[in-house]
């Protein structure tokens, strides 16, 4: 499976390739019985994407051979151990990427000169996700989290870990001369490589920031120097090795709190546009409103989906079933207003209720 989904690695993924560039989407369930169907549907959409490569004549005969390879090697390293809502696969030539996403997506096979990055972009703007720093004396780790879990990332330098023991802390002892852990000279500057390195990795992708440590780890690396904005600290030691499901829940209730009040500030904003006459509610107004450029905040809620029909320029309620309609076209909103430079916020269900369940604030 493909590491963290970062903006850079977003904006390569969408430039053309030579064709063909293949993109397999599929909804997955994380629990039973809903999940014993995911394997055999598996199997059916790689089936159908090698057939659609097989009986294109626009690939050459050596492209397609190794499209074909790859495709199998996409699907091999797919873990459905741990599934969540939906897999993404994108193959091109010298290349294949596999993704879990925490976002459903529907069922399809697309041959193209670029991959079909809607659904993976909506599902990266709906992940929420965010870094916490455990520090301990010993080790300083960095988590990779989300709302629904955490796990250590071990790149860029972390975990730091050191040995605390210090050879002549008797003599120090009996001296009055052994310093408090974190006022040790050898722990602060072990603090000082983490708080550059983890400052680095904020460069790279901005997040929010957790910090967990004890009182006196927080108040060190507090010396040490502004973090970034979006820091927040937690007094709470013995997290510097995990495990991850204990910094998850240290995490979250302060987490949560954000959401909400974050959840509150938009629908705020959104009341404001409506005021000012700026504002566009529900999927064919804020169609429109996102093709002009004119949305400089949208707000989605989580698991709103909907299928349409193009009538006449306007998007129109349709039955799944139809041939001629739009299954994930909130996820095409949502790109195409990441394009123009929107603001994206999801929302929890039912806050939009009286909106749509998907509403901007406009430009002008």
């Amino acid at each position: 499976m493909d590491p963290v989904l970062t903006p850079d690695l977003l904006t390569k993924l969408r430039q053309p390739r030579p064709y063909p560039a293949v993109s397999l989407v599929m909804p997955t369930h994380r629990r039973e019985p809903e999940n014993a169907q995911d394997r055999v549907r598996l199997r059916n959409l790689l089936a159908e994407a090698e057939k659609a490569v097989q009986d294109d004549p626009a690939i050459p005969r050596e492209r397609r051979m190794e499209i074909l390879d790859r495709l199998r090697r996409a699907v091999a390293e797919v873990d459905l151990r741990h599934p969540e809502d939906g897999l993404v696969i994108f193959v091109a030539e010298g290349e294949h990427h596999v993704w879990s996403v925490a976002r459903a997506v529907p069922e399809r096979v697309v041959l193209s000169d670029t991959f079909l990055t809607r659904n993976l972009v909506a599902a990266h703007a709906a992940e929420q996700p965010y870094w916490a720093l455990a520090v301990a004396a010993d080790r300083v780790s960095l988590w990779n989290g989300s709302p629904d879990s955490a796990a250590e990332h071990t790149a860029d330098g972390f975990p730091l870990t050191r040995g605390v023991e210090d050879p002549d802390a008797e003599r120090k002892e009996r001296i009055g001369d052994l310093p408090s852990t974190f006022r040790d000279e050898a722990t602060l500057r072990f603090l000082r490589q983490a708080y550059e390195q983890v400052r680095a990795v904020l460069a790279s992708e901005q997040r929010p920031l957790y910090v967990l440590g004890s009182s006196a780890a927080l108040a060190a690396l507090a010396e040490l120097g502004p973090m970034a904005r979006g820091t927040f600290t937690i007094e709470h030691g013995g997290l510097g090795a995990g495990p991850a499901e204990a910094v998850h829940d240290a995490i979250e209730p302060l987490r949560t709190a954000r959401e909400a009040a974050a959840t509150a500030t938009v629908v705020a904003e959104l009341d404001t546009a409506r005021g000012r006459r700026e504002f566009a509610g529900g999927i064919d107004e804020v169609w429109q409103a996102v093709k002009d450029g004119r949305v400089r905040l949208l707000a989605v809620e989580e698991h709103y989906r909907t299928v349409v029909r193009d009538e006449g320029g306007h998007l129109e309620p349709a039955e799944a079933a139809a041939s001629d309609t739009r299954d994930d076209v909130v996820d095409e909103i949502v790109e195409q207003a990441l394009e123009t430079g929107a603001e994206v916020r999801f929302v929890p269900d039912e806050v939009l209720a009286g909106q749509g369940h998907i509403a901007g604030a406009l430009r002008y």
